[in-house]
């Protein structure tokens, strides 16, 4: 597995929210393009988000399943897209005071990205999930308790920049 961490900041809650609202996953997740269906039990075991993955006009429709669900803590899923493989990924939530450190976890489990060399899949999904959770955070660091997100707070210095 390839390891990637951020330290949000954000309640673990907060950012189980964004994560059990499966209609937000291609705003956050890295290749993922639109959302065809979100079933009413997302994000509980057995649960699948149905997604396209890639860029207009070349998009691939599959899935994403939930393999285990500990609301708060950790999701692990498995990700389709097929041709090209499916993936594991186990999303952990740890807190750290106030803020939430998240670690993801993922590697191709099955198809033709197996095949990669580890060293290239490593560097494509750290590459891939850095910017996947910085997505997760600027959602949950930004989100209001009504759903809504806010504008980041300036500072005097920051809007004369």
């Amino acid at each position: 597995m390839i390891t990637t961490k951020r330290t949000v900041h954000a309640s673990p809650s907060e950012v189980w929210d964004v994560l059990s609202d499966g209609w937000l996953y291609p705003v956050w997740v890295v290749g993922a393009s639109r959302m065809r269906e979100v079933e009413e039990t997302w994000p509980s075991h057995g649960s699948r988000l149905h997604h396209s993955l890639g860029a207009w006009p070349v998009l691939i429709n599959d899935d994403t399943e939930v393999v285990e669900s500990r609301p708060g803590s950790l999701l692990s899923l498995r990700g389709r897209g097929w041709p090209l493989g499916e993936v594991a990924i186990v999303i952990r939530l740890r807190p750290v005071g106030a803020e939430t450190e998240v670690i993801i976890d993922e590697d191709v489990v099955r198809g033709p990205g197996h095949l990669v060399p580890k060293p290239l899949r490593g560097l494509a999904l750290r590459w891939r999930n850095v910017e996947t959770l910085r997505r997760l955070a600027y959602i949950a660091e930004r989100r209001t308790t009504s759903g809504v997100v806010s504008a980041p707070s300036t500072t005097k210095e920051q809007e004369t920049l």
